[in-house]
């Protein structure tokens, strides 16, 4: 805009002209409290070299007035991040020339006939190309927009998802240039038989001929295998070599600025305590480096100050510390009450966070112990008592908008053996596939628990010790003596609630430093009971205190002590005085939600993040993990290649070791797991969205490209059964047998590899039906029961199967599986 910065209208936001510079400013509210500021400089392909000095210059100058806590993007024409273009949904489309011509050029776009390519699966890519027929390839999706009619072309080899954004530009072009009145024809590379779509398509190129073979892209391709780093210290506008081999936090001086090329991408990292006459010159040394290495228009830059710096940036190196967030004390909301109050306002104090209401509490639970791969259905007396050294199984029936859902966890305690927790995960899995209604699993290990999992408890103990053979085994191993809880002896008990109808009691060791002046305790010395009251702890957490020593010890009647009144019998007990913690527990901020697609490629993981992501990135053919920092969600499409409840589990487990998450790498044990199917998402999922119950087309027919274009030409789609559980159970075929309804009749999956999605029904049904010896039952047929047992020694052990079912049931031979039998003594069978 000759040498100045004009703002642009809303209605123009997404239409850049390729002779312009364009500054993009994102800020969002972040959980926490504070704002996060990205800002992009966009640069256009015939920009002149005066406007594209200047774009950088006011983005610096944006950065230090947002108090230099922005992450600068230079972005460039037909190379934008993902991030850049999930801004401009559903796509930005450069315009040839400048601002000044967009009124003369506007009115010219609808009589004009124009091409354009479409790439990207989540965020669309969108390039005009000449309008001949040697534009055209087998990798992308081709949209030929005439006057009269748009037409969708997409290469044998381009994926279902871009042909699913390339149907989503197509609508924006009808809408804008068409007035929504527009025919819409698609045309698949290679099948022209009996298509008026392609008959029309190819009469604009003169006929038909067809399309070379691609070509791979040399250059990019050698780019991208480029493993090797550089990192440079800029001295005096001079960049100085460092050793890069190994990266580490520690090499970076916050009064110096740094340049990491990691060959894709290029990142500025400049030091808080670098002068604000350096940080611009070093942003002027990182675009001499860039043009000196002729990488102008490949890759991207970054910008980033310390404190600040993304996730990427942080994945280049060894060892990068946590973010420390600054605690906010509950001390405080006392003093700013007590002001208040002196001043002659009559201010209450302000009351403590409660939980959300995320499920129904008036749902039904039951508990399973996990003993040597067989589960125990405890009674209702028992399920509300865990024992750390022990594994459990725990089923929440409930209602929710008039549907049943069914919610599993997986539950490890600290002391719990390999062989338990292991079993516990395969037969979760199992049992869920056999409930009817939707059913949503979650693995979590004992002190990393969820709200979610204490809000279907209501009230919980976790004691000490264990019941399983597994465990007991272990122990004897140890030692000759079983450790656990005592009913006779002496025990501590920690007491926190997260409301007065959700409260759980943990035992914890018999010492002073177990401790803290935020919680109350429970000290229990044979037939003395103590409850003691920390200094900081709140009125509400004392009235669970009573409740949980009523849960606790009925009838018994316990000393009350305030912090600092301890008798010397209550220090004596917990074998003498010693330091513990006295500042306030104060819960950390939640992290904001981030969403990764799954992929395998060359047999490695790998997850790419979904920026601004919405309702609509939740594509059928894949597996995305939503990453809610302590809890990590794992949706699985039903046209994705998941075939069990398990691999999901694995998915987020590599997901939590390969470093995408938010920290870095998370032990499966410091976080908890949820698989989700698709339209079978609970409330306490669709929460992170605006969640549009309209939009959930989960039980209709097709990929997402067969979805959109139904609803794009307004085609009634075609529906499946409306009952989700017929998938499992309807449609018997002649020779299988119904598939059980209960956990009790159920018979376990043994775990699947991961693989593509189950192939055509009838192979399928002849894979069951035992004629393969490969695929043939192992000698020992897992069960739940023995009356399950003995009718399926009667039978084939062979399960329904149903077309394009989610978790399909598998009895698959493998030497792993766990053999589950489940197993109830007298007094607690039902």
């Amino acid at each position: 805009m000759g040498t100045s910065v004009v703002p642009i209208a809303k209605n123009l936001h997404g239409k850049f002209y390729t002779g312009n510079c364009y500054i993009v400013l994102s800020t969002s509210e972040l959980k926490r409290g504070s704002r996060q500021h990205n800002v992009h400089y966009w640069v256009g392909e015939e920009a002149k070299e005066e406007h594209c000095v200047m774009a950088s210059d006011k983005a610096f100058e944006l950065d230090a007035a947002l108090g230099s806590q922005a992450v600068q993007y230079r972005e460039m024409q037909g190379e934008e991040s993902d991030k850049f273009l999930s801004y401009f949904r559903p796509c930005i489309i450069p315009v040839q020339g400048s601002f000044s011509s967009h009124w003369r050029r506007s009115a010219e776009e609808c009589d004009q006939t124009t091409m354009f390519r479409c790439e990207g699966e989540h965020v669309a890519r969108v390039t005009e190309v000449p309008f001949s027929r040697t534009s055209l390839d087998h990798k992308a999706a081709f949209i030929v927009d005439t006057p009269l009619k748009i037409f969708l072309f997409s290469g044998c080899n381009s994926s279902v998802q871009t042909r699913a954004k390339a149907l989503d530009v197509i609508k924006y072009l009808r809408e804008n240039r068409h007035s929504g009145r527009c025919e819409i024809g698609t045309i698949e590379d290679g099948k022209l038989v009996g298509d008026s779509d392609a008959g029309e398509f190819w009469n604009l190129f003169g006929g038909y001929a067809p399309i070379p073979r691609d070509v791979p892209d040399a250059a990019n391709g050698e780019l991208m295998t480029t493993t090797s780093k550089k990192l440079f210290w800029i001295n005096k506008r001079k960049l100085v070599p460092m050793d890069a081999h190994l990266l580490d936090r520690e090499m970076l001086k916050s009064d110096r600025s740094y340049i990491l090329d990691c060959g894709t991408e290029i990142y500025l990292w400049l030091g808080m305590a670098t002068l604000v006459s350096e940080r611009k010159i070093s942003v002027t040394v990182l675009e001499d480096y860039v043009r000196s290495q002729g990488r102008s228009s490949i890759g991207q830059t970054v910008i980033t100050t310390e404190g600040h710096e993304i996730a990427d940036f942080k994945l280049q190196f060894q060892h990068w510390p946590k973010n420390v967030v600054q605690k906010l004390y509950e001390a405080g909301r006392e003093k700013v009450a007590a002001i208040f109050k002196h001043q002659g306002y009559d201010v209450a104090e302000i009351p403590e966070d409660k939980p959300q209401q995320s499920i129904s509490s008036n749902g039904s639970l039951k508990v399973w112990l996990v003993d040597r791969g067989s589960v125990i259905l405890l009674c209702t007396e028992e399920q509300e008592e865990l024992y750390n050294g022990d594994c459990y199984i725990v089923q929440y029936s409930y209602v929710e908008d008039g549907k049943d859902y069914n919610l599993f966890f997986s539950w490890s305690g600290q002391n719990s053996v390999q062989e338990d927790r292991l079993a516990s995960v395969s037969l979760m899995s199992s049992m869920s596939d056999s409930v009817k209604g939707p059913a949503v699993v979650g693995q979590v290990s004992e002190a990393r628990e969820p709200e979610l999992f204490f809000l279907v408890f209501k009230s919980l103990i976790i004691f000490k010790g264990g019941r399983s053979a597994a465990y007991k085994n272990s122990v004897l191993q140890k030692s000759n003596r079983t450790e656990g809880y005592q009913k006779d002896g002496a025990a501590l008990f920690r007491v926190q609630g997260l409301r007065h109808d959700c409260a759980r009691a943990v035992q914890v060791d018999l010492i002073a430093s177990s401790l803290n002046s935020s919680h109350c305790y429970i000290l229990q010395d044979g037939p003395s009971f103590f409850t003691w009251t920390g200094s900081l702890s709140s009125a509400t957490e004392h009235v669970i205190l009573d409740r949980m020593m009523n849960k606790l010890f009925p009838l018994k009647q316990s000393f009350l002590l305030k912090e600092g009144s301890e008798p010397d019998h209550f220090w004596k007990t917990l074998e003498g005085r010693s330091e513990y913690s006295k500042e306030k527990c104060v819960k950390s901020w939640p992290a904001d939600p981030r969403l990764y697609t799954c992929t395998f490629q060359q047999c490695l993981f790998k997850a790419k993040e979904v920026f601004t992501f919405c309702q609509d990135d939740l594509a059928t053919e894949e597996t995305l993990i939503l990453d809610c920092g302590e809890e990590i969600y794992v949706w699985v499409g039903l046209h994705s290649g998941v075939t069990s409840k398990e691999h999901a589990l694995d998915i987020g487990k590599m997901f939590l070791q390969a470093g995408n998450a938010q920290d870095g790498r998370r032990s499966i044990f410091d976080t908890t797991v949820y698989v989700v199917a698709e339209g079978d998402e609970p409330a306490f999922f669709t929460s992170f969205f605006n969640w549009d119950n309209s939009k959930q087309v989960a039980s209709v027919l097709g990929n997402s490209f067969e979805r959109k274009l139904a609803m794009l030409k307004g085609i009634s789609p075609k529906l499946e059964a409306p009952d989700r559980t017929l998938r499992r159970s309807s449609s018997r075929r002649p020779g299988t047998l119904s598939e059980p309804t209960t956990p009790e009749q159920h018979q376990p999956a043994a775990r699947r590899t991961f693989g593509p999605a189950s192939a055509s029904a009838g192979r399928v049904a002849k894979e069951r039906s035992g004629s393969s010896p490969a695929l043939s039952p192992s000698p020992v047929t897992p069960s739940w029961s023995s009356r399950s047992r003995a009718s399926s020694s009667a039978s084939s052990p062979s399960t329904p199967v149903i077309a394009r079912r989610l978790f399909p049931s598998t009895l698959h031979g493998a030497p792993h599986a766990a053999s589950a039998t489940a197993t109830a003594s007298p007094a607690r069978r039902r």
